[in-house]
């Protein structure tokens, strides 16, 4: 059997349907091995996930386009799935919280679902289009990327903290199984400040790109205008942070609004309004 990147793609998606479904097992049944064999499949998704990009990278230029793998819908969501379960993974290994996979890789589950299988998404490879030819390509979309993903779990830990609520905090039943109120407030804070700074990368990186393919380096295009609102709300969660104390309840609030504003950054904008990005739905 020859194994294409769009195969490899396909498979990545039941394996991290099967990671959430043992996450999701471990956390109601707080049975350990279960979560290691989560933590396990997780990161045999990640292997097989990264060869299939590795492999669409390397079927590009057999086709002589010769082009890293982002350049669309289909490869975006595919690269936001695989950051997405970096980030979690290497948050899981630094505090060894496996409950927070229940809550994180249905993120990636959710974007490998809809690349795989929807129909108003093209998994073909096709040539780039003269905007995006380009060395800002890559640094533009990796940066972007890390703070999308990184917001992706923050929101995670936000539905957990709304969830967990203070008065479970010394219960013994599903609730407690979650960490700590004070434990999820440091990582969504941790979090959201690492895909701020990114994020803020990847506006930069984006604005050299645009003066460089078109002569400007902002233009308030629909898709500039949304990142730079979704900018905004992050730069509000942790200016609220830092000076006005909000803790808690707040964060995680905005940590959902925020992945919110990033939903409509991605889908929203190509689907809805028309403008320079306008080729990212295709």
């Amino acid at each position: 059997m020859t194994f294409s990147s769009s195969y490899l793609l396909s498979i990545t998606t039941f394996i991290y349907l099967a990671a959430a479904a043992l996450y999701l097992i471990h956390w109601v049944f707080r049975v350990e091995k279960i979560g290691l064999a989560a933590s396990f499949v997780t990161a045999a998704g990640l292997v097989c996930q990264t060869a299939g990009i590795g492999l669409r990278w390397a079927e590009s230029y057999q086709m002589g386009y010769g082009h890293a793998p982002l350049s669309n819908l289909y490869e975006s969501l595919v690269f936001f799935a695989w950051v997405t379960v970096l980030v979690y993974l290497i948050i899981e290994w630094k505090t060894g919280k496996r409950v927070i996979g229940a809550f994180a890789t249905p993120f990636a589950t959710l974007a490998m679902a809809y690349a795989s299988f929807s129909p108003d998404v093209q998994d073909k490879i096709q040539p780039l289009i003269p905007a995006l030819q380009s060395n800002w390509l890559i640094a533009h979309v990796i940066t972007c990327f890390l703070g999308y993903a990184s917001f992706a779990v923050a929101c995670g830990m936000g539905i957990m903290y709304l969830i967990r609520g203070e008065e479970s905090e010394s219960n013994s039943g599903l609730l407690s199984a979650l960490p700590s109120l004070k434990v999820l407030d440091d990582l969504m804070h941790q979090t959201i400040v690492f895909g701020f700074l990114w994020l803020s990368v990847g506006i930069i990186t984006g604005a050299v790109w645009a003066n460089q393919a078109w002569g400007t380096y902002w233009s308030w295009d629909p898709k500039e205008t949304w990142s730079l609102i979704t900018w905004f709300v992050y730069a509000t969660a942790l200016h609220a942070r830092f000076v006005r104390g909000w803790q808690g309840k707040r964060i995680a609030l905005l940590s959902i609004i925020g992945f919110v504003s990033v939903i409509f950054t991605y889908f929203g904008v190509n689907f809805l309004l028309s403008g320079l990005h306008s080729y990212g739905s295709s």
